[in-house]
C-alpha cells in the first residue's frame, strides 16, 4: 500500500554520514520523499521510499532507497542508499 509523501523530515546523524560516504545529496533524498515512485512499510514504524535516478556519464539508472522512521515527529531519515539492482526491489 503506497504511503503518503513526506514534506517535512529530519536526517539522523547516521543518514548524513552514509549520504556523504555514498555521495547522495539532500536534494535527491527530498525528491524521493516528496514524490516517491514507490513506498511500503517494512516493519511497524519504518517505511522505505524509493525512486529512480540517473547518474554518471553515460547516464545509468539507479534506484534510491530512503528508510524513514515515520512514527517520529517529524519523520526521521534513518539511512539511504543507491543500487543498480532496480528489478530486485521494484514492486
Amino acid at each position: 500500500m503506497p504511503l503518503t509523501p513526506i514534506m517535512s523530515f529530519r536526517f539522523t546523524t547516521h543518514a548524513l554520514q552514509e549520504m556523504a560516504r555514498r555521495n547522495i545529496t539532500e536534494a535527491e533524498v527530498e525528491r524521493v520523499l516528496v514524490n516517491p515512485e514507490q513506498s511500503e512499510m517494512i516493519r511497524v514504524g519504518r517505511a522505505v521510499y524509493q525512486g529512480r535516478i540517473e547518474q554518471g556519464e553515460p547516464p545509468k539508472e539507479y534506484l534510491l532507497r530512503v528508510f524513514v522512521d515515520i512514527d517520529d515527529t517529524p519523520p526521521s531519515v534513518v539511512t539511504v542508499y543507491r543500487t543498480s539492482k532496480i528489478r530486485k526491489y521494484w514492486r
